[in-house]
């Protein structure tokens, strides 16, 4: 065998029509010079050329490879509702069609059907949010990081952002809410301590003028207050905080704006599924805050956004602000976002959510899930665990659950196997043994579930 009998790149792609039906003549052409390289190697080292056929075989594994996407879906069993990992919030039916609606051919996304002139993009989720909040004004960005810029950076540059020490938090890849604050131009003031703030501490921060040229006092009085609800920790033991209320109480006696970041805002009151309170979108604005920023892929159930609310003139001046161009959200955005509020707004959230079918599940329900499972597959007992909500939203909050408990030899092995089939199954292990809970998994991917686990197991 001498690299002569190598096959030339133009007789190969004589008879790979299907591959350059399938990929294209240019990245087929990529495939074969690769895999020919590849093949020369080998026989300089002593091995036989291959047919024409593993050739091709050779080539279009690579062509595979090359055009497999990095994003698919997976069915979630880890019991985490909100995943970030595994992107978090699933969307309802209604929120995917009216995504397709709008992906599919042109839309009015800048478009007024009324004047048949250009129209704002803005329009289209701030009606149903200022009919669901009663809040005056409303405006959708990327996600809830570029909200709390973008208000800072349109309401606080060149002032005085005051915010409490206990509330310097850093969510999900190192994003730090102070560092956040210095970036809109913001002069950040800490009060209070990590574990106890007074309403004094706010107090002396609002009158400082200490240092301050008299012509510049009003300006500087005119401070932003932030609030930065702590979304994704808890602080406990020795500790003091006073209200929002009693927050924007102080910061308007002072004119002072208050700008409250929830991260993860929820429309219900999660204490009737059995968790801790977690202070609402609606509770936010009764307590005076003048803009509140938060999520609309955790709690909210929809599209990754950032949602602005609050006072009109404030609202205002967000939208025309620079920054806004480069965060403004886009049409499918704007349309899952729409869709998503239209189920609080017709009090079927529950029912069409799918993170709040989720929360809402009884153990006994899903208990029923997961001994039908055992029973398909005739392996694993069914046990009681815990699921949590997760995705930076009530820390250390859990749900009773009940999950289908395999005992597997090498359970890392197993997983890696799992995360190997199409679709991927993502499960977790406690103990050793590999855990399935039926609340995070889709009712309609039951059957994939159960087919797949028997494969791979018998």
């Amino acid at each position: 065998m001498t690299l002569r009998n190598i096959p030339p790149v133009e007789g190969l792609l004589q008879a790979a029509g299907e591959l350059i039906h399938a990929y294209g003549r240019p990245l087929v052409t990529q495939a074969m010079r690769e895999s020919l390289e590849a093949i020369r190697a080998d026989v300089r080292a002593g091995a036989d050329v291959p047919s024409n056929q593993a050739i091709l075989a050779l080539a279009e594994s690579r062509l595979s490879a090359w055009t497999r996407s990095t994003l698919e879906p997976v069915i979630n069993a880890t019991g985490v509702i909100i995943h970030t990992n595994l992107g978090r919030a699933p969307l309802s039916k209604s929120a995917i069609e009216a995504m397709q609606a709008v992906s599919a051919g042109y839309s009015s996304l800048e478009f007024d059907m009324k004047t048949g002139k250009r129209g704002s993009r803005l329009v289209h989720a701030e009606s149903v949010l200022q009919r669901l909040t009663g809040a005056e004004a409303a405006v959708v960005v990327n996600n809830n990081a570029a909200a709390i810029l973008l208000a800072l950076s349109a309401l606080a540059r060149g002032k005085r952002a005051i915010i409490a020490r206990s509330q310097m938090i850093e969510i999900g890849g190192s994003f730090r809410v102070p560092d956040v604050m210095k970036q809109s131009g913001a002069k950040l003031v800490e009060v209070g301590s990590t574990n106890k703030v007074h309403p004094s501490d706010y107090e002396e921060a609002l009158s400082e003028t200490s240092g301050i040229r008299l012509s510049d006092s009003k300006s500087a009085r005119a401070s932003v207050v932030v609030r930065a609800h702590r979304s994704n920790f808890k602080i406990v033991g020795f500790t003091e905080e006073p209200s929002l209320k009693e927050i924007c109480d102080l910061a308007h006696a002072h004119e002072a704006i208050v700008i409250d970041d929830l991260g993860s805002g929820t429309f219900f009151n999660v204490e009737k599924y059995g968790l801790t309170h977690e202070p609402t979108i609606l509770e936010s604005l009764a307590a005076g805050a003048d803009v509140v920023t938060f999520s609309g892929d955790k709690l909210l159930g929809g599209p990754q956004a950032g949602i602005i609310i609050g006072k009109k003139a404030l609202l205002d001046k967000i939208k025309k602000h620079p920054l806004a161009r480069a965060v403004r959200a886009d049409k499918t955005c704007l349309a899952g976002i729409s869709a998503t509020l239209q189920h609080y707004l017709k009090d079927e959230a529950e029912r069409e959510v799918p993170i709040w079918r989720m929360i809402s599940q009884t153990p006994e329900s899903l208990k029923a899930r997961a001994e039908h499972w055992q029973r398909e597959i005739t392996s694993g007992e069914v046990v009681p665990a815990e699921s949590t909500v997760g995705g930076g939203s009530l820390p250390g909050e859990n749900l009773p659950t009940y999950v289908l408990s395999l005992d597997i030899p090498k359970p890392d092995k197993f997983l890696a196997k799992l995360r190997q089939q199409s679709p991927a199954i993502i499960a977790r292990t406690e103990n050793d043994r590999v855990l399935f809970d039926p609340r995070t998994v889709l009712p309609e991917q039951d059957a994939l579930l159960i087919e797949t686990l028997k494969r791979i197991l018998f």
